[in-house]
Formats: C-alpha cells, sequence, structure tokens
C-alpha cells in the first residue's frame, strides 16, 4: 500500500464508503437548514400579516396565497349555536378550550370557520362560560389561516355522535366539521385579531413546537458532525503505526 505523510492508503471500498456517508450526512445536515430558513421565513410572513392592512375576503376566499397569511375583513353573522370546543390545555397550567364557531359571509355560498381564541380553565375541571356571540350582522377582521392540525379519532367521528351544543372535540377537523353542519366551509379559517375588550386570549402563532427552527439547526450541527465523524474515523483507521524504538542491546546484537 502506498504510504504518505503517516498515513497508510485506505482500500477503495473503505474511501468510498467514507465519502458516501460523509455526503449523505452533509446533504441531511444541508437539507435541515433548508428547513430552518423555510420556517423563519413563514414566522416572519405570518408577523408581517398580523399587522398589514385588511384584504378583501370574496378576492381571496377560494385561492389564498400559498405559505402565507393574508389579513381579511368581511361582514355576516356567526351560527350563534353551533360552537365548538377544542381541549386545547396547552395555553396555561389550569387548562381550558379553544372555541371556534362558523360564520356566513355576506353572499358567500360557503361557512368560515372562525377561531375565537382561547379561554383559560379555572383548574376545577369544568368548562370555562361562553360569553354570548352577537345575533345580528358584524364585521370580522383576522388572519385567513390554514385549520390546526387533525389526527385520528378513535371510534369514529364524535361530532356525529352529539346531540347538544356546545360540541366537544379533540382536534378540528374541517370534514368532520362541514359533514356536521351538512354545509360547505371555505379552505382556511379566520383567527380573529386580538381584542383587550374580549375575554378570548388570541396569541395566534404557526404551531412549529414540536419542531422548531431552532431544532432544525441543532439536527443539522448533528449530521454535520456525523459527516467530519467518518473522516476522522477513516484517518485514524488508516494511520500508520509508529516502530518501537529498538534498545541498546537490540541495536548491539
Amino acid at each position: 500500500m502506498c504510504r504518505v505523510s503517516g498515513f497508510r492508503w485506505p482500500s477503495w471500498w473503505a474511501l468510498l464508503l467514507t465519502i458516501a456517508g460523509a455526503a449523505l450526512f452533509v446533504r441531511l445536515g444541508m437539507w435541515q437548514l433548508h428547513r430552518a430558513d423555510y420556517k423563519d421565513a413563514l414566522l416572519r410572513r405570518y408577523d408581517a400579516a398580523a399587522v398589514a392592512p385588511p384584504q378583501d375576503f370574496a378576492a381571496i376566499a377560494d385561492t389564498p396565497p400559498q405559505d402565507s397569511y393574508p389579513r381579511i375583513k368581511l361582514d355576516g353573522h356567526y351560527l350563534v349555536e353551533r360552537i365548538y370546543l377544542l381541549d386545547n390545555p396547552k395555553h396555561d397550567g389550569r387548562g381550558g378550550i379553544e372555541a371556534f364557531v362558523p360564520f356566513e359571509p355576506l353572499h358567500g355560498d360557503r361557512l368560515l370557520l372562525v377561531d375565537l381564541g382561547f379561554l383559560p380553565g379555572n383548574g376545577n375541571g369544568k368548562r370555562p362560560m361562553l360569553p354570548p356571540l352577537p345575533l345580528g350582522r358584524v364585521s370580522l377582521h383576522g388572519l385567513y389561516v390554514p385549520p390546526p392540525a387533525s389526527g385520528f379519532e378513535m371510534g369514529g367521528n364524535a361530532l356525529a355522535r352529539q346531540t347538544r351544543w356546545p360540541k366537544d372535540a379533540i382536534f378540528i377537523d374541517p370534514t368532520a366539521v362541514a359533514s356536521d353542519l351538512e354545509r360547505p366551509l371555505y379552505p382556511r379559517m379566520l383567527a380573529l385579531d386580538a381584542d383587550p375588550a374580549s375575554i378570548y386570549v388570541r396569541v395566534h402563532t404557526l404551531d412549529f413546537s414540536s419542531m422548531p427552527p431552532a431544532r432544525h439547526r441543532a439536527y443539522a450541527f448533528q449530521w454535520f458532525s456525523f459527516a467530519l465523524a467518518a473522516v476522522v474515523i477513516l484517518l485514524v483507521l488508516h494511520r500508520k503505526k509508529s516502530k518501537p524504538k529498538k534498545t541498546d542491546d537490540e541495536q548491539a546484537d
């Protein structure tokens, strides 16, 4: 084998395996960095939209801009007897609910699901008291956002089995809500702007709690570390071993 600067030249398969592994780790690290940058950009656009002038709902109702969350305004009336309560204790340690209600826009052909906000619990396990909704025409403004992430519900659609309102849900599934209301829904929902006069807590943000941008960057660092480790291991395994020095007696012999 060729010996260069204290190292043995590795076999072709060891070199190929190291190059392939390091390249894969670097590619995975770059992917994680791209995901972090993408989510950072979404958060910036979301924050900017929250203070942007409201757009007319009719112009973007059916085709909202992708990866964007426009602030909209519209008039109409609530279906005040059709409230859905999402059991969502993440806002505070005492638990609570997030309230959703269908809204019928003027001149609209579908219902728009409105996120009224979060009502904190009182620690006794009882449902918070819901303030009454206005019966007549109202003007709303907020962000036109995708519905919250849903999941699989054991036992099928729980909304269909409930006969009293408000109805409880462990997640908001637009398809199930539309079926329950027997009316089609718009593709997104309205997250109402914060209102100091309202008892609802409205701190809307994109839900990246399971994988925020910082965690993507941490994973990228791990993948880059693996790539470096692969190269270091190759060098260590092919380092030329130094021969032990002979003693005086051995040299005399």
